[in-house]
């Protein structure tokens, strides 16, 4: 089936490229001779410089061009049925491939082809620090013989914790303690501080790091520890860092820094759509702190930006076992970027002591990955609710499965809120998010629109047992197509401060009520609709 695709797509370009012949040739130049009539032709290219006696007879090939048109539109449209997508994105690649034909099918090409992502990704390592797969047997068996929680513990809690063991193959981590940061300020601070205290090594690894004040301090202190013998390595995304400098990075590998780029494309100004990108933000220091969360390394995240203003996030903290996870993600994409492979020895995953009790899991999810761990996390604790669903998230494109969860669970009598921008920091993707308002809100969903600057904070919390911080939007890019990492936490504590910083921001922000958003702008609406359109694709 994968060759017979392969010369599917083959068909479709020469296909394409006959198309164009026909229509560049369409044209035939005559000079009518006053005496003898006769004809010849000159080059297409040349008919503005024709004068008054040439005449200009196109030449009657339209059922021809229409008959490869129809040839290609139905090989086109064969090749997306065998991909098995979803109908709803399916169908979106059939209109934009009939609607702008040559330039459609270099954007699915591009961006929409499952094979590409096997033929990219097959060579991805996924070896997982030697006893995590074992440790998730032994929590799996513990789960199904009762032996692990108490009967009276949340049903949400427990079928979360059992799926992501099967899903994603991530074990649960107790001996932890975690840290919720909500700005950039809080969240550079700690960074740095941690950074400054590295013995051993740092893991590094970000989707945008921006050549300014914060990034330049960043890279100057990633320079002096690699001065100091620290093992320093970073990986950055080549889209979303497309514009970091050539003495940017290597400023960097001259001071001892081994820098690689996720997945580069050659040409990034045009490739911002990209799929398959590495959207997660990572640091690993002597594998006992870690951080991840919503938080790139830039000014605007530190609320620079004046157009977007205070910027609201939420960014973790991690001591202890669960830094391992966070370790082990790293380790498998620096294999995937550097072919280096790193022992999984004492030093990246060290004897940890005794940092508390809080529960936690770490999980990725990828376009190599068997399952969509964390989409399928999110659906099971929305479907499982029974009392609240609290959602913080910059974008709202979560897919026909999530929307119906949200759906059910407000008709059901669930608290559901969500709080969203009020701005756009890009406007496609804000105007899609925001023509599925209104739905939600006719199943009664509470929707909100940040009013004390851009709120970019990535968190789910389900009836005050379980809450995720992470990197993924809830949107279908971050779900289906890029490389994210989320931790699920189960601590009471935690979850209770998520849920504080929930509240303040409800309190930040303005509540969308279904009789005034009915009369928004006709505008927003076409806005909204045509946005929707290309919402699966998003």
């Amino acid at each position: 089936m994968r060759q017979n695709h392969k010369y599917s797509v083959w068909i479709c370009i020469i296909l394409i490229l006959f198309l164009f012949t026909l229509q560049v040739n369409a044209i035939s130049i005559e000079k009518l001779s006053p005496t003898k009539g006769a004809l010849f032709k000159i080059s297409p290219f040349t008919n503005i410089f024709l004068l008054e006696g040439f005449s200009i007879q196109l030449m009657s090939l339209k059922k021809y061009i229409g008959t490869v048109f129809t040839i290609y539109t139905f090989f086109i449209a064969l090749l997306i049925s065998m991909e098995n997508k979803n109908p709803s994105k399916t169908i979106a690649w059939i209109l934009i491939l009939v609607l702008i034909p040559i330039v459609g099918f270099i954007l699915y090409l591009f961006m929409g082809q499952n094979v590409r992502k096997k033929k990219i990704f097959k060579n991805k390592e996924t070896r997982d620090f030697p006893y995590f797969e074992q440790i998730a047997n032994i929590q799996k068996e513990a789960i199904k013989d009762n032996a692990l929680f108490k009967d009276s513990e949340s049903f949400v809690k427990k079928r979360l914790i059992h799926l992501i063991l099967n899903s994603a193959k991530t074990p649960f981590t107790v001996n932890n303690q975690l840290n919720v940061l909500t700005n950039g300020n809080e969240t550079f601070a700690s960074i740095i501080t941690s950074l400054k205290s590295a013995r051993h090594h740092i893991h590094l690894e970000y989707f945008i790091i921006k050549e300014d004040h914060i990034g330049t301090i960043i890279k100057n202190l990633l320079m002096k520890k690699a001065r100091e013998g620290i093992e320093v390595r970073v990986i950055y995304d080549s889209v979303g860092s497309w514009r970091l400098s050539k003495n940017y990075l290597q400023e960097m590998q001259n001071s001892g820094v081994e820098i690689h780029a996720f997945s580069p494309v050659v040409f990034p100004l045009l490739s911002r759509k990209l799929n398959y990108r590495n959207h997660r933000k990572i640091i690993v220091i002597d594998g006992k702190i870690g951080f991840l969360g919503g938080l790139n390394i830039g000014d605007e995240y530190l609320g620079k930006d004046p157009n977007l203003g205070f910027w609201r996030d939420s960014h973790l903290k991690v001591e202890g076992e669960a830094v391992y996870g966070v370790q082990n993600i790293f380790l498998m994409d620096w294999l995937f970027v550097s072919k280096q492979e790193i022992d999984f020895n004492h030093f990246y995953f060290p004897k940890l002591s005794y940092y508390g009790e809080q529960l936690i899991q770490i999980t990725a999810s990828g376009p190599y990955s068997d399952w969509e761990s964390i989409m399928q996390a999110y659906f099971s604790t929305i479907s499982s609710a029974e009392d609240r669903i609290w959602i913080n998230t910059p974008y709202l494109v979560p897919g026909e499965s999530i929307m119906m969860a949200l759906k059910t669970a407000a008709l059901s009598g669930v608290d559901v809120r969500i709080i969203l921008p009020d701005k756009p920091d890009h406007q496609t993707v804000f105007w899609a998010s925001m023509s599925n308002v209104e739905e939600l809100l006719e199943a009664g969903v509470k929707v909100y629109r940040y009013k004390k600057g851009f709120i970019h904070a990535k968190v789910l919390l389900v009836d005050g047992v379980a809450a995720s911080v992470g990197t993924a939007n809830l949107d279908i890019r971050s779900f289906q197509i890029n490389f994210e990492i989320n931790a699920f936490i189960y601590e009471p504590s935690i979850i209770e401060d998520l849920e504080r910083n929930f509240l303040i921001d409800v309190a930040d922000s303005e509540e969308i009520q279904l009789e005034f958003y009915l009369k928004r702008p006709l505008l927003n609406k076409v806005k909204e609709s045509i946005s929707r359109l290309f919402s699966p694709l998003l």
